[in-house]
């Protein structure tokens, strides 16, 4: 039961109504519209060659999840992300990331160490350098290879999912010298944690070898 469920989640993200929603969501969330804009289904359907009706299916599915206000008789309207959002995102996203991190060292092969490492050095490099652009996409890397690291299909999920939400907060966060600094020393903390876990273990299976 519970395969057939995943596969039809997966099916619909490549429908036409899953397609559409997912381009809209991505809108929204990289900063193409500002509070407040009108969706409106004509112009949408017009630019992605869709009629209204999954246009219309999207917006409903984009409404459950706070990102749009659908008005009777009005239209429909994006709803941006508040302070308070933003502040339940960041706590959110540290408690799911620290199990991620307790679940990567017991499951996070060489290369997937040496690949964080790599995303580490190249994100202290260009934050000397004020390369943002550069930075968001190395702050977006990092993330993801952290979760595949966890070793959980179900968490990776879960993360990769919040990840999109969190977008338009990182790229406005990410964008200024201090939290640029802030978020390298925190990857930093997190990859050196990380790495001193698996060498311990690697040292105690060692020993325990040698007995």
């Amino acid at each position: 039961m519970q395969d057939k469920q995943g596969h039809k989640e997966s099916r619909d993200k490549y429908s036409l109504r899953g397609k559409v929603f997912e381009s809209i969501r991505e809108d929204i969330l990289s900063g193409r519209y500002e509070q407040n804009t009108e969706l409106k289904e004509t112009a949408i359907g017009a630019e992605l060659g869709v009629s209204r009706t999954p246009v219309r299916e999207a917006l409903r599915q984009l409404e459950l999840e706070g990102l749009v206000s659908i008005i009777p008789n009005r239209g429909a309207y994006v709803n941006m992300i508040t302070a308070k959002d933003v502040q339940d995102i960041y706590v959110i996203r540290s408690m799911l990331e620290g199990l991620c991190a307790r679940w990567a060292t017991e499951h996070i092969t060489r290369e997937q160490l040496d690949n964080l490492e790599e995303t580490l050095c190249l994100t202290e490099y260009h934050t000397e350098k004020k390369n943002y652009d550069k930075l968001y996409e190395l702050d977006s890397l990092f993330h993801e290879q952290l979760y595949e690291a966890g070793g959980s299909r179900i968490l990776n999920h879960i993360l990769s999912d919040f990840h999109d939400y969190v977008k338009m907060v990182r790229k406005a966060t990410i964008s200024t010298s201090s939290r640029s600094v802030t978020s390298t020393e925190e990857h930093r903390a997190i990859f050196e944690a990380i790495k001193e876990k698996v060498k311990e273990k690697m040292e105690l299976f060692g020993s325990i070898n040698k007995a």
